[in-house]
């Protein structure tokens, strides 16, 4: 059995600086985690979702809109957690952004990182599990990829039925989450994307690992349409991730 140090502190890094294009003109004058679900920012929904699975010292990557993220959150006491935050100073993509939190995630014995544009529920716990037991340094969350079309049932020529949307299973996408041991930083650069230097070269070095979740809500926040559609499955979710 693999023993986890729940509600011993453990920490999660959140990449907090994004832009956010395609959401004008809400992220004119907030970075893209700062965006509101509902009645809360995304920022303000991973925290809490994290916070059930015993996460209590965050630390913020911030660039753009800094400023706004700072005065929401403050030291992070309003939410019963511990906020660090990590500032860069010009755009160093995903991979530079942790990279250039280096002098504090490499205290840790591993460490989550997550996208702060997604809202999900999964259980990051199932990460550092394959972590802990495992050669990996890295772990991935990864889920079936969703259809962004609805799909024809055919049967020869003729139109049996529709699938709105169904979850490709044989087809499996990174879900923003991730469980690192501070040794994963050697291969972060100073400046670049994670998903195209990092992850690549430890796939190819054999030390990165995954965990396939199903049955779970995942949402990627990009357009006004995906926050129409989390609104309404947080919702029928009751209202909690």
């Amino acid at each position: 059995m693999v023993l986890l140090r729940v509600g011993v502190g453990m920490l999660a890094a959140i990449l907090a600086g994004g832009f956010g294009k395609r959401l004008r003109p809400y992220t004119e004058e907030l970075p893209k985690p700062m965006v509101s679900v509902i009645d809360k920012p995304i920022l303000e929904w991973q925290i809490e979702w994290l916070k059930e699975y015993g996460f209590d010292e965050f630390v913020l990557l911030i660039g753009y809109r800094k400023e706004r993220v700072i005065e929401y959150v403050g030291s992070g006491s309003r939410l019963g957690v511990k906020v660090t935050y990590v500032v860069e100073d010009e755009p160093l993509g995903t991979g530079g952004a942790v990279k250039n939190a280096e002098h504090i995630l490499r205290k840790e014995d591993y460490f989550l990182v997550l996208n702060g544009d997604i809202l999900t529920n999964l259980n990051p716990l199932k990460l550092i599990e394959r972590l802990e037991e495992s050669d990996y340094l890295g772990v991935i969350a990864t889920i079936p990829l969703p259809s962004p079309y609805g799909v024809l049932e055919i049967e020869d020529s003729q139109v049996k039925g529709f699938m709105e949307k169904p979850l490709l299973k044989n087809y499996w996408i990174n879900a923003g989450v991730y469980a690192l041991k501070p040794e994963a930083l050697k291969y972060f650069p100073e400046k670049g994307d994670l998903e195209k230097t990092a992850f690549p070269a430890m796939a190819r070095d054999g030390v990165l690992g995954a965990v396939k979740y199903t049955d779970i809500f995942w949402k990627a926040i990009d357009t006004y349409k995906d926050l129409e559609e989390a609104a309404k499955a947080i919702e029928k979710l009751g209202g909690k991730l």
